[in-house]
C-alpha cells in the first residue's frame, strides 16, 4: 500500500511519497535514525507536489484552518489533484499521513481519503521539516525562516486580538489593583492622621471619614490661619455648616503644637497623595463595573461586580471559571482551609469568595451552607452563559438572581421558588426581545407567573398545618375508609366498638 505525507509549511502545502513503505513497515526506531541523514532519508521520501500560498493573509487563513482541524477549499483541491482518485466501489490502495488527528478525520469526511496519524508518521514529518528547504531547490533556508517568523507573528497577533472587548485580563488586573489601592489608602490615611494630629488633634473626632479628613487638612493647612472667612469652603467640603463651625471653634482652642513651614509643606503633599489615590480608586471602580458588564453581564447581575471579578481573577479567566463545577466554585478561595481539613480529617469549608455576597449574609446561620451551594450552582450557570453566549444580555442573570431571592424566602417563610425551566423560558423571551431591560410581555409571562404563584400559595398552606387541621384531615381519611368498606365489615366494626364500651362499663 502506497503512503503519502501531507506537510503544512509557512510557504505552502507539500505532498511527499514514501518509497519502500512495505519494507520499512512501522519501525519507528529505524525511521528516527534515518531522519538526520539526508542521503538515507532522501531515498525514502520523495517530493510529489508543492502548492505555495498566494499571500501572507492566505497563509494565515490556512494556518487557522489547520489548527482548528478544518479542510479549506485550497487544501481539498490540492489533495484531489495530487493523490490518486478514490472510487466508491473499490477500496483505495493508498493512505495519507497527517500530523493532526483532528485534521485527518475531517479530510476523510470530506474527501474519503484514508488518513493515518501515528508515531511513524510524526517521525517522517520531522525529517521533512528538517530538510524541507533542500527538497525544494528554489527555496532558500533564510526565506523559509522569514516566512515562518512572519506567519508566527501574524498567528499570535490574531489570537491575542481575538474579541478584544471581552478580554478578561483587564478585569483581573483591575481587581488586583483595587485591593492594592485599599491597602495603600488605609495605611496612608492612618499616617496622615498621626502626623496632622500633632498639629490639630481635635479634627480626628470631628471628621471621621479619611477622605474628608484629608481634604479638610489640605484646605486648613495651618490651624492658626483658620478663621470665619474660610467657613464657606469648609462647608462645601464637610457638607454641613454646623460641622464647619465646630472645626473653626476647635482650631481656636486647639491644644496641638505648631509646625514649621517645611513640615506643613510635607503634610500638604501627603494630603494630596491621599486625595488623588481615593479619586483614582473611584475611577477604577467605575471602570471595573463597565468592564464586568461587558465581559460577564449575567454573573454581574447575579452576584455583583466585585465578587464576580474576584471569582474570575482567582480562576484565572472566565473560561476557566466556566469549566469549574459548582462544588469547586463554592469553595473557590478557601483552598488552604480545605486541604487543612482534609489533612486533619475535620469539617471542610462551606464557602470561599462567595461568602462576600449579600445572599450569604442574609441567610441564617444554619442555612448559610445550603445557600452557598445553591448560589454557587447559579454562578456556575451564569459564568457558562457569559462565556459561550455571543449576545451581551443580562436577562439570565436577573432571573437567576430572582431564583436565589426566592430560595431565601423559602428558607425564611417556606414559600417554594419557581422551577428553573420556567425562569429560563422567561429569560429567553427577555433576551430575544429588542430591549432586554424592559419587562416581559404580560400576555406571554402570565401563565408561567400564575403557575408559580399557585405553587407558592400551596406550599405556604402546607408548611405549618395547625393541630386542629391535622385532626380534621385524619377524621376525613378514616371516614372515607369506612364508607368504602362493605356493609358486613361496617357492622363488625360497630359491634366491636359496642363490645369495647361494655367492657369499659364493667370495669367502672
Amino acid at each position: 500500500m502506497a503512503l503519502y505525507l501531507l506537510y503544512e509549511s509557512a510557504a505552502g502545502y507539500a505532498c511527499f511519497h514514501v518509497q519502500g513503505f512495505d519494507e520499512i513497515g512501522h519501525k519507528t526506531e529505524e525511521a528516527a535514525n534515518s531522519v538526520t541523514n539526508l542521503d538515507r532519508f532522501g531515498k525514502v521520501v520523495e517530493l510529489q507536489a508543492f502548492c505555495p500560498f498566494d499571500s501572507a493573509l492566505d497563509a494565515l487563513k490556512q494556518c487557522n484552518a489547520v489548527s482548528e482541524g478544518h479542510v479549506t477549499d485550497g487544501l481539498r483541491s490540492f489533495l484531489e489533484l495530487t493523490l490518486p482518485k478514490v472510487r466508491q466501489s473499490k477500496k483505495p490502495n493508498f493512505s495519507l499521513g497527517v500530523a493532526e488527528p483532528k485534521l485527518a478525520s475531517h479530510i476523510y469526511e470530506v474527501t474519503k481519503i484514508p488518513c493515518e496519524s501515528n508515531e511513524f508518521i510524526l517521525e517522517l514529518l520531522r525529517g521533512i521539516r528538517l530538510h524541507f528547504d533542500k527538497f525544494l531547490g528554489n527555496l532558500k533556508h533564510a526565506d523559509l525562516d522569514k516566512a515562518q517568523l512572519g506567519l508566527g507573528h501574524s498567528y499570535s497577533r490574531a489570537k491575542v486580538k481575538f474579541n478584544v472587548n471581552r478580554v478578561d485580563n483587564m478585569v483581573i488586573q483591575a481587581i488586583s489593583h483595587l485591593d492594592l489601592l485599599d491597602k495603600n489608602i488605609n495605611s496612608s490615611s492612618m499616617r496622615l492622621r498621626e502626623v496632622y494630629s500633632w498639629h490639630f488633634p481635635e479634627l480626628v473626632k470631628i471628621v471621621n471619614d479619611y477622605y474628608r479628613y484629608a481634604k479638610v487638612a489640605n484646605y486648613v493647612e495651618n490651624k492658626l490661619e483658620l478663621s470665619d472667612d474660610k467657613l464657606s469652603g469648609l462647608t462645601e467640603i464637610v457638607g454641613d455648616e454646623d460641622t464647619a463651625k465646630e472645626i473653626v471653634e476647635a482650631a481656636k482652642a486647639s491644644m496641638g503644637q505648631d509646625l514649621s513651614p517645611v513640615d506643613l509643606v510635607i503634610v500638604k503633599q501627603h494630603t494630596q497623595c491621599v486625595i488623588k489615590a481615593v479619586e483614582f480608586r473611584k475611577k477604577l471602580c467605575d471602570y471595573l463595573v463597565a468592564k464586568m458588564n461587558d465581559i460577564a453581564p449575567n454573573l454581574t447581575a447575579l452576584i455583583g461586580e466585585v465578587v464576580g471579578a474576584r471569582l474570575i481573577s482567582h480562576a484565572g479567566s472566565l473560561t476557566n471559571l466556566a469549566k469549574c463545577p459548582s462544588s469547586t466554585l463554592q469553595i473557590l478561595g478557601a483552598e488552604k482551609a480545605l486541604f487543612r481539613a482534609l489533612k486533619s480529617k475535620g469539617n471542610t469549608p462551606k464557602y470561599g469568595l462567595i461568602f462576600h455576597s449579600s445572599f450569604i449574609g442574609r441567610a441564617s446561620a444554619r442555612k448559610k451552607g445550603p445557600m452557598a451551594r445553591y448560589l454557587a450552582n447559579k454562578c456556575s450557570i451564569a459564568s457558562r452563559i457569559d462565556c459561550f453566549l455571543e449576545k451581551n444580555t443580562t436577562a439570565f442573570g436577573e432571573k437567576l438572581r430572582e431564583q436565589v431571592q426566592q430560595r431565601l424566602d423559602f428558607y425564611d417563610k417556606g414559600v417554594a421558588p419557581c422551577k428553573n425551566i420556567d425562569m429560563m423560558k422567561l429569560a429567553i423571551e427577555n433576551a430575544e426581545s429588542k430591549d432586554t431591560e424592559m419587562e416581559v410581555d404580560k400576555t406571554s409571562a402570565k401563565p408561567i407567573l400564575e403557575k408559580c404563584k399557585k405553587r407558592k400559595y400551596k406550599a405556604a398552606d402546607d408548611v405549618e398545618p395547625t393541630p386542629e387541621k391535622a385532626k380534621r384531615v385524619k377524621r376525613k381519611k378514616k371516614q372515607r375508609k369506612v364508607d368504602q368498606e362493605p356493609e358486613p365489615y361496617q357492622a363488625a366494626c360497630k359491634a366491636g366498638r359496642g363490645g369495647d364500651s361494655r367492657k369499659e362499663e364493667n370495669r367502672k
